[in-house]
């Protein structure tokens, strides 16, 4: 490989089907990257029954690793005893394999004379050192080797870290950096080869911080779960569900790892598991893994375990008013102020995981982290924080912070005595735009340089950095935004601005303009905004539209949504949608009919009308219809029902594709669209696929005419479909109604089979459907209920 060559892996293989080994795996998979997956011989019966038990496992694990079950094709399973020559064919090798060091020197004694010239070679370990491990490989394949520790599960949490090792080549660690981002989507922090580097490091003493004031305050486990979800930023799974979700047992592995390889550190008394951890390991209640942990299912009742009673109880954690006020404080100097000044055990409590946590991230910045912005990133990404901890203590005032962290260790309750660096009182904060403090450098480091970030255009920032810039702004009204980026003026951006990105009047107004400005002024139309892409129609105009009886005013309003969609798909000029989270409902269609789209794998599309009562009427019958004509021509005798049947089911039950992979499958997005795996291009991409177009000379479709439809032999062989399920109890007498609308919508009516219409008659009688479906008690109050309580009514 030259010095400036990209990385190309052909074929990639992983060493380990354990839970993270399969999943990598199945990541790579998706990312259309063959993959041997390796483990030892099964003893008896088939050699490669440990993979193909472990490739099995994968379809039924939830969330999916596999972004399409069609994927799993692609991942070959093979033994150490009679396959590793297959490795001379594989670009990347990822060793996952059990963390003993013993164990990872053997295998790689085993495998270095099998590997390709060039090939990468990483292992995935979660805290071991990466110069050992180094050490054991050949001196001539130690520049290619480094750490690249994924975090679970592999598919969803975007941070990787990789560690380099005093031989890695520089060249080869910003390769693989680059592929990792835009091939798999990945988050990247570098960091140093310590014990459970970054994230790790951080997170599991963050835990241990939680555990120790827990027991100091006689807390339960339930109530300190409440204070440190999503009231504090954090996931719902908060501390103890997530110890339960990763497995008790391999929570003690890491505080063992720290507590062998961390002798020295000031919190090293800390480093070791409670004696209630150690008591459930030893009886095989490990969290989810065994049904139970710290908390339990008993049937429909979730239990936590009560210390004081030896026992399980009913989960029942509250936070106490006076805190729950103080944590509704806007300003972050102010919350904390308040929280240290409270004398409720609860706010004590906060204060002690926020300081402990503070202080041992300054001490150990040095060692452990190029610089403060990794610290803070390796917490979002690998550990799902809303604010990192430097950023966090910067936003409510550094200085008042340190004084007030430093007071606390002079007067012994801290869990240390180690004084804070001289660096912390001698600063105003870590990040500037500038860039963020370098303990070990004493200075600021800017970001980093590799071009594949140059992709991003819109990248996270942590508070301090100066964000990207917003763009010119051409025209805008309540629900739009039309504007321009300066990687190509000449195309316009249409961003809805609306809560959730719902479809309202305002927008449709929006959307109606904007495609016409878009055709006399600029060269292609795309339409982006943060996720979700769009939640559906305004269902609150809607239900109150429908209170006063105001359906004409609907029907007008669903005429102009058709002429919305319509609007993106004949424009003069390409338009394409930027897809990421969820597009459902109206969403759906506006995706649907946009020219081209480019979706981030992590795409939630559906038409979900029939949760609220309804059916698609923004176009997405109309287009469905079309398509299964087009079916049809292509099938002998025209046969048209194949793809309705399969349309009708995706309808009815409103299913959700649940991976761009998976939109594709399903219908609602075409194979020659585009997948980014980083969300974070799909700006850059979407931009360059409307210019693309549009320098080949784009055409919009014409209006289509002579449309074959299905008539009524094919509402009735739906409807058959209905019948059974009715009267098996699966629907109710509401569900058939709706389901049966959308048979008539995607048959084109009450007409003759093979009746030819145009898209305006399929316009039409969907627009119809959806309407005297809104007449109905039923649809009303399937909307009342959705607006109330978030959830579909089953009536």
């Amino acid at each position: 490989m030259s010095e400036n060559s990209k990385l190309i892996v052909r074929r990639a293989a992983v060493l380990g089907a354990g839970v993270m080994g399969a999943q990598i795996a199945a990541h790579l998979a998706n990312a259309d990257v063959p993959v041997v997956l390796f483990d030892l011989a099964a003893k008896e019966g088939d050699p490669n029954g440990i993979v193909k038990k472990a490739l099995d496992g994968l379809k039924k694990l939830d969330p999916a690793p596999l972004a399409s079950k069609e994927r799993l094709a692609h991942i070959d399973a093979a033994n150490y005893e009679q396959h590793l020559a297959l490795l001379g064919e594989c670009d990347l090798v990822i060793e996952a394999i059990a963390e003993k060091m013993e164990w990872k020197e053997d295998l790689y004694r085993k495998i270095a004379p099998h590997l390709k010239a060039g090939a990468i070679v990483a292992s995935n370990t979660s805290g071991l050192s990466i110069n050992k491990l180094s050490s054991t490989v050949p001196a001539e394949k130690r520049a290619n080797f480094c750490g690249i520790h994924f975090f679970n599960p592999p598919r969803y949490m975007p941070l990787v870290e990789i560690i380099a090792t005093t031989d890695s080549d520089p060249a080869m660690l910003d390769r693989l950096e680059t592929w990792l981002v835009s091939r798999l989507g990945k988050s990247v922090v570098r960091a140093k080869d310590t014990p459970n580097f970054v994230a790790n490091r951080v997170g599991v003493f963050s835990i241990l911080a939680v555990m120790h004031h827990t027991q100091r305050l006689e807390m339960g486990f339930d109530e300190v779960d409440a204070l440190t979800g999503p009231k504090i930023g954090r996931p719902k799974s908060a501390t103890y569900r997530t110890a339960d979700v990763v497995g008790l047992d391999t929570l003690a592995h890491v505080v063992k790892t720290m507590q062998d390889t961390l002798p020295g550190d000031p919190w090293h008394s800390h480093f070791q598991a409670p004696a209630w951890l150690a008591a459930l390991i030893e009886k095989g209640a490990l969290g989810q893994k065994t049904k139970g942990g710290i908390f339990r299912k008993q049937g429909k009742e979730i239990q936590v375990l009560d210390l004081a009673k030896q026992d399980y109880r009913t989960s029942a954690g509250e936070i106490a008013p006076e805190v729950a006020e103080i944590l509704k404080i806007k300003n972050p100097a102010e919350k904390f102020a308040a929280l240290r000044a409270s004398g409720h055990k609860q706010a004590q409590f906060l204060w002690a995981i926020y300081r402990d946590v503070f202080h041992y991230c300054a001490f150990h910045l040095e060692s452990i982290a190029d610089n403060a912005r990794d610290v803070d990133f390796a917490m979002r990404w690998g550990f799902g924080w809303a604010m990192g901890p430097f950023e966090t203590w910067q936003a409510a005032g550094w200085k008042a912070i340190a004084a007030a962290v430093q007071a606390d260790i002079d007067a012994g309750l801290a869990m240390s005595p180690a004084p804070l660096p001289a660096w912390v009182m001698a600063r105003d904060g870590v990040h500037e735009p500038a860039g963020s403090w370098s303990a070990a450098e004493q200075g600021l480091k800017p970001r980093s340089s590799l071009p594949v970030y140059g992709r991003q255009l819109y990248p996270e920032t942590v508070l301090g950095e100066a964000p990207a810039a917003k763009g010119e702004t051409v025209w805008e009204n309540a629900g739009v935004r039309l504007w321009t980026h300066a990687q190509d003026p000449k195309i316009a951006i249409l961003s809805i601005t609306s809560k959730m990105h719902a479809i309202g009047d305002e927008v449709l107004d929006g959307v109606l303009e904007a495609v016409s400005r878009a055709e006399r002024d600029f060269d292609g139309l795309v339409i982006w905004h943060e996720a979700p892409f769009a939640v559906g129609a305004n269902l609150q105009q809607v239900g109150e539209a429908c209170a006063k009886g105001e359906f004409d005013k609907l029907e007008a309003t669903v005429a102009k949504f058709q002429r919305a969609s319509m609007a993106f798909k004949h424009a003069q000029v390409p338009t394409v949608a930027a897809v990421q989270g969820m597009a459902l409902g109206g969403g759906c269609e506006f995706v649907m009919h946009a020219a081209h789209r480019v979706m981030a794998l992590e795409s939630y599309v559906g038409l979900v009308e029939a949760g609220v009562g309804l059916i698609p009427a923004g176009g997405g019958c109309k287009e469905f219809a079309i398509r299964a004509a087009q079916f049809g021509a292509r099938q002998a005798g025209g046969e048209l029902f194949p793809f309705l049947q399969n349309v009708f089911q995706t309808i009815a039950m409103a299913k959700v594709a649940k991976s761009a992979l998976e939109v594709q499958e399903m219908g609602f997005a075409k194979e020659s669209d585009d997948v980014v795996f980083n969300a974070h291009e799909l700006l850059h991409v979407a931009l360059g696929r409307a210019r693309a177009m549009a320098q080949a000379g784009y055409r919009p479709p014409l209006r289509a005419r002579n449309i074959p439809v299905a008539g009524r032999p094919g509402i009735a062989t739906l409807e058959m479909m209905l019948v059974n399920m009715k009267e098996g109890g699966f629907i109710s007498a509401h569900d058939y109604r709706v389901a049966r609308s959308a048979a008539i919508a995607l048959c084109g009516g009450d007409v003759e089979q093979g009746s030819r219409v145009d898209d305006e008659w399929l316009l039409t009688v969907e627009r119809r459907e959806f309407v005297e479906l809104l007449k109905t008690p039923e649809t009303q109050a399937r909307i009342k209920h959705m607006l109330e309580t978030g959830k579909p009514l089953r009536n």
